[in-house]
């Protein structure tokens, strides 16, 4: 049998469509030794789940990416830490929250596009898409408006050089985490003085078995909430705005039948899975469908390899807005389910709803697809250039 190396951890792998070695990997080795670094990558869609609800054997602990050690925030822990941290941050994003949320968010939204409005051609990425939820999480956060730019330059930075073959994006990484070091410190002594009632001060008067959580959790964890409400469904905007226009005929059947907008989101957040993996430790030697895993070694679920199952979907291969069922992984599963995926969801509905009511004219200025993030972790679209009529 042919054989593939493919290094699951290069920026570059995941920084091009990667279906192809993703569907070999499916079909020939599907539990697949990365022997480069060390890692096993998890194809399939029932694997991937089958890990995901089994922590006690699949460790979050270990860290979750594959190239270094865990930090102190509650995605890199297990329950019953994992769950009590979780909880701290769960109280600003309760269901009633966030449906509270639907007429804030559509005005962001139509800010927005307010400020495309003249305009005949724009960037649909770095004009709107990246600012929505950059927008809301930043006010969820307690942030200042004036912040966001510099708050988007550190996001992003962050991202970009996970898995990076370029030195100069490793050291904009640095860079940025320590611009945010310095900044959330503030922000932090800032909420001690003078409590209110965001989700950072929630984090900081609050109490886990007794004790506050110091500086360096805070960073971890703020920052977690920050890339996590950002980074993420922006790609599933600009990704599913590209298959909508791509495919004239799913904008229109969405532009007048929007009761397909939740069938229509989901889509598109299977088909874009922005978060392309999540690593996990294995904590005991197991025979896992073949594959002899050991104690201590590192694996990933590789999260849009999942979503593109034949055994699972259906011609996984088309973008389809009436998908049913539609059981994705996007969000991932078990514990550590998103637990911002209730708001994702919102602000997805939203964005794509005032869009087609402000913008029903829209077109891609190129119907080429567009460069992905050269990044291991999270990726998608960087720019995606529309016009028009």
């Amino acid at each position: 049998m042919a054989t593939r190396t493919i290094d699951l951890v290069s920026g570059d792998f995941w920084g091009r469509n990667p279906h192809d070695d993703l569907a070999w990997l499916r079909e020939h080795e599907p539990v697949y030794w990365d022997g480069a670094n060390e890692i096993w990558g998890i194809t399939r869609y029932h694997h991937v789940r089958e890990i995901e609800t089994n922590p006690g054997l699949f460790s979050s602990a270990g860290g979750i990416r594959p190239d270094s050690d865990p930090n102190p925030m509650m995605i890199e822990m297990d329950d019953p830490a994992h769950a009590r941290r979780r909880a701290l941050v769960n109280e600003g994003f309760t269901p009633k929250q966030v449906r509270a949320l639907q007429p804030v968010i559509a005005a962001i939204v139509d800010r927005l596009l307010d400020r495309v409005e003249g305009s005949d051609s724009f960037d649909l990425i770095r004009d709107v898409a990246v600012w929505l939820p950059l927008i809301v999480i930043g006010d969820a956060m307690g942030m200042d408006e004036r912040d966001h730019p510099l708050l988007l330059e550190w996001s992003d930075d962050l991202m970009r050089g996970l898995g990076a073959s370029d030195p100069a994006l490793v050291e904009k990484m640095t860079l940025a985490f320590d611009g945010w070091q310095t900044f959330i410190k503030g922000v932090i002594e800032d909420r001690r003085r003078e409590p209110n009632d965001d989700i950072i001060n929630a984090l900081v008067h609050a109490e886990v078995d007794g004790t506050k959580l110091d500086d360096l959790e805070l960073i971890f964890e703020t920052l977690l909430i920050l890339i996590g409400g950002d980074e993420t469904t922006r790609h599933v905007m600009s990704g599913g705005a590209y298959q909508l226009l791509l495919d004239r005929d799913q904008w229109e059947r969405l532009r007048t039948q929007r009761s397909l907008m939740p069938s229509a989101v989901e889509e598109m957040l299977r088909w874009v899975s922005p978060i392309k993996n999540m690593a996990r430790t294995v904590t005991a030697d197991v025979d896992f469908h073949g594959a002899s895993m050991r104690k201590g070694q590192k694996l990933l679920l590789l999260y849009s390899s999942a979503n593109r199952d034949e055994s699972h979907f259906a011609d996984p291969f088309r973008f389809d807005i009436e998908r049913s069922p539609n059981d994705h992984v996007a969000f991932g599963a078990g514990p550590h389910f998103c637990l911002g995926a209730s708001l994702a969801r919102l602000e997805l509905r939203v964005f794509f709803d005032r869009l087609l009511d402000r913008i029903p004219d829209l077109r891609l200025a190129d119907t080429d697809e567009p460069a992905h993030r050269p990044a291991n972790f999270i990726s998608g679209y960087e720019t995606l250039p529309v016009i028009r009529g």
